[in-house]
């Protein structure tokens, strides 16, 4: 059985589930946020051995049947609603704490990897040392609160820069910082970025930007169009369906091999990342999304992902039956 740890909302789940059906598999989709209020957990250690049942919906489920685990977009636990204040605080963090170890006890494959994993590689600065051992050409890059480093950084470049959060952190009201042009302008606040590390890099000028999709051993690279509209020319984010034309691409060997070895030196077994197409034809690194969205690159290209990451999660039930290690 595989379990699909996802929030309701998560159309990418919903397309899994129906491949997974035309496959005659076995799923479960749960949401961790049903814990404790909706849903109970319990893991039981008897005799050496170890069991896990899930409870929710009026039913019973047998966690033990788990052959791989997807982490989509599992929500975090919330509290009873007549818990306020701290002690909501305390329960929700218990039970977050509790959930997240009660994964980890399960032994199977993992999709992108188990937590642990994922948050340490979403590591901005890792990516970049791990990417440049590789092989990559990544852009000069400045990292940190130090306003003298950054305007090192714009004066060797004359001014052509970038600037992107460190983290994955939102601002208020869920608002995403985006990659913005770091402009003359901004210099008479530079001092502010004592307050706040940020990442500072050298403008890489865009002929395509590629978003690159990596499944195991699989690689699916999509060119994105962004410089035909200026509000994608910085950050592809701003993804225009009119103006940002997107459409396969086939990545050169070297490049799909160093897309895949960086995944799994990051002990992941999918990775979304971004890179550069120059116009001199160079591969520029620009970072890796363990948990990257892309359904979106599906439908807009056609490129089989769903298919693939259903492949890998329905591996681990193939190499049990024929008596090997998931």
């Amino acid at each position: 059985m595989i379990l699909i740890l996802t929030q309701a909302d998560d159309v990418h789940a919903d397309a899994a589930e129906a491949e997974l059906g035309r496959r005659d598999a076995r799923w479960l989709r749960f949401d961790p946020a049903q814990v404790p209020t909706r849903a109970s957990i319990a893991v039981h250690f008897a005799d050496g051995r170890v069991r896990r049942t899930l409870h929710h919906d009026g039913g019973e489920v047998d966690l033990d049947e788990v052959s791989a685990v997807w982490f989509r977009r599992p929500g975090r636990p919330v509290p009873p609603a007549h818990l306020t204040g701290y002690l909501a605080d305390f329960v929700a963090g218990e039970s977050a704490t509790f959930v997240g170890d009660a994964w980890e006890t399960l032994d199977v494959l993992a999709v992108p990897a188990p937590r642990p994993v994922v948050q340490r590689a979403q590591y901005k600065l890792r990516q970049l040392q791990l990417a440049a051992q590789l092989g990559f050409e990544l852009p000069e890059t400045v990292a940190g609160n130090h306003p003298d480093a950054v305007l090192d950084l714009f004066n060797a470049h004359g001014g052509h820069l970038i600037s992107k959060q460190v983290g994955l952190n939102r601002l208020g009201g869920g608002l995403v910082r985006y990659t913005e042009p770091v402009r003359h302008r901004d210099l008479v606040h530079v001092e502010g970025i004592r307050q706040c590390p940020v990442i500072v890099q050298s403008y890489v000028p865009k002929r395509l930007e590629l978003r690159v999709t990596v499944v195991g051993e699989r690689v699916y690279a999509a060119a994105i169009d962004s410089q035909h509209a200026h509000h994608t020319r910085y950050d592809w984010r701003r993804y225009d369906d009119k103006n940002s034309r997107m459409r396969p691409w086939d990545l050169p060997g070297d490049v799909a091999a160093r897309c895949v070895e960086l995944t799994r030196r990051l002990g992941l077994r999918y990775g979304a990342i971004d890179l550069v197409l120059t116009p001199d034809d160079r591969y520029v690194f620009l970072e890796i999304n363990p948990s990257g969205q892309y359904l979106w690159v599906e439908d807009a290209t056609g490129l089989p992902i769903t298919a693939a990451i259903v492949d890998l999660l329905m591996s681990a039930t193939a190499t049990a039956t024929t008596g090997g290690n998931s």
